[in-house]
């Protein structure tokens, strides 16, 4: 059997969130695990700003800046 090539692709994430998308349409429950989404991406964006900044903080205490 042939294999496609398309099939070793990686796929692509399916799109969740998108800003600036017309909220009209949803429902107060969809709007509600909307917010949660955005929520816990926050958190992941300000935990990986943590990191940037012990990284930072190390290279310049290395590096006597």
């Amino acid at each position: 059997m042939a294999i496609d090539p398309e099939e070793l692709l990686p796929r692509k994430k399916s799109v969740g969130i998108v800003l600036g998308e017309d909220l009209s349409a949803m429902s107060a429950f969809e709007l509600s695990e909307r917010i949660l989404a955005l929520e816990g991406e926050i958190a992941r964006c300000r935990e990986a700003i943590t990191v940037r900044h012990s990284t930072k903080s190390a290279a310049d205490s290395f590096f006597k800046r």
